[in-house]
């Protein structure tokens, strides 16, 4: 029954994918890269732990972000005041450049908690496992635009999840992650998102 329903979930998200990703140039996207670099890092490895890791993320998620952020689905001032002169092109060179990077994840120690959140959920609230729609090693669907979520930094993934929860962010499709999140406890957040930042 808990299979079935991550299923369901992850079906139900991958009915919402707008945004039919062209190939990007990933030479283009070095270039464009630069402007990218001072939060996210050169290869998009960022060092600031409240900035996502955009290396080896799935380029058609990173598509569908510039796409919210430029139409202000997901707000953040900073970044829709740079994605919204990007054309399609732009986004998909981006795109294409991170998705080729590799994410350089820094081993901590491991959580016992979060994994078994991760691979198992927890059938006493009815959350679903992770693994549904991220994968057994946390890497993500790209036909879905489903993130890669293994070797992301603890605090991103711990703000991202209250953000779901507390409804500040809303652009997840069927409002999946904010049906999720709303059955996370604060503790098993943070046992969720240490699990994943040292998983490789």
């Amino acid at each position: 029954m808990k299979h079935a329903l991550s299923i369901w979930l992850c079906l139900t998200a991958a009915l919402g994918t707008s945004h039919a990703l062209a190939a990007g140039d990933s030479s283009a996207g070095k270039q464009k890269a630069e402007t990218c670099a001072g939060c996210h890092g050169q290869d998009g490895n960022s060092s600031v732990p409240v900035f996502p890791k955009l290396a080896g993320q799935k380029a058609s998620y990173i598509a569908k972000q510039l796409y919210d952020f430029k139409t202000e689905r997901r707000p953040e001032p900073t970044m829709t005041a740079l994605a919204e002169p990007m054309n399609d092109a732009d986004i998909a060179d981006l795109s294409a450049y991170f998705a080729a990077q590799k994410v350089k994840v820094e081993k901590g120690k491991e959580n016992e908690a979060g994994k078994n959140l991760f691979h198992a959920g927890n059938p006493a609230t009815g959350l679903p496992a992770c693994t549904g729609c991220h994968g057994p090693e946390g890497k993500g669907n790209e036909p879905a635009a489903f993130p890669v979520l293994h070797g992301q930094h603890a605090p991103y993934l711990t703000k991202t999840l209250h953000d779901f929860r507390g409804k500040s962010r809303y652009n997840d499709r069927n409002e999946v992650m904010r049906s999720i999140a709303a059955k996370l406890s604060d503790e098993e957040i943070n046992a969720v998102a240490e699990y994943l930042a040292g998983l490789e």
